[in-house]
């Protein structure tokens, strides 16, 4: 049975902590599906079809890696794909007691196991949300995203 990995978030926009997250476990499974998840309550600042194309392009060169939208219940999605893992990225202890809950949920209803992976401590900072916060305001940044959407600002 292949070993199927699902990384789900809403991306937006993929930080450099994301891919540093997705190339650290691409090794560990047979596929990663990066599952950037739809919610309607969310007001996203980039189109869903703008992050499925910067995700797409970043891990061009990783076969192992595709990128699916999704709607509903992670867990849901999981079975749907045939993933037996989550991959989460912790940056925080704060972040550990929000996940470890989820995580336990997800494992009690379909037996999904999670798997944190700690933040390299260069990159804890960043956080989509940081980074939305600093290009709805005209700020740079470059240092915080990768290649893909670097080139979007430039133009």
């Amino acid at each position: 049975m292949p070993k199927i990995a699902l990384f789900p978030g809403s991306f937006d926009p993929i930080t450099i902590g994301h891919v540093d997250i997705v190339r650290r476990a691409a090794p560990l499974f047979d596929s990663i599906v990066i599952g950037l998840g739809s919610n309607s309550q969310k007001s996203s600042l980039f189109t869903v079809e703008q992050r499925l194309e910067w995700i797409r392009e970043e891990f061009s060169d990783l076969k192992s890696v595709r990128v699916e939208e999704y709607q509903g219940l992670t867990v849901n999605f999981c079975k749907q794909i045939g993933a037996s893992y989550i991959i989460r990225g912790l940056r925080s202890a704060p972040d550990f007691e929000y996940e470890k809950n989820i995580a336990q949920f997800n494992k009690a209803m379909e037996g999904v196991d999670t798997l944190f992976f700690m933040t390299e401590p260069a990159l804890s900072p960043i956080s989509s949300t940081i980074v939305r916060d600093i290009i709805r305001n005209q700020g740079d940044p470059s240092a915080f995203v990768p290649d893909s959407i670097k080139r979007y600002f430039k133009k």
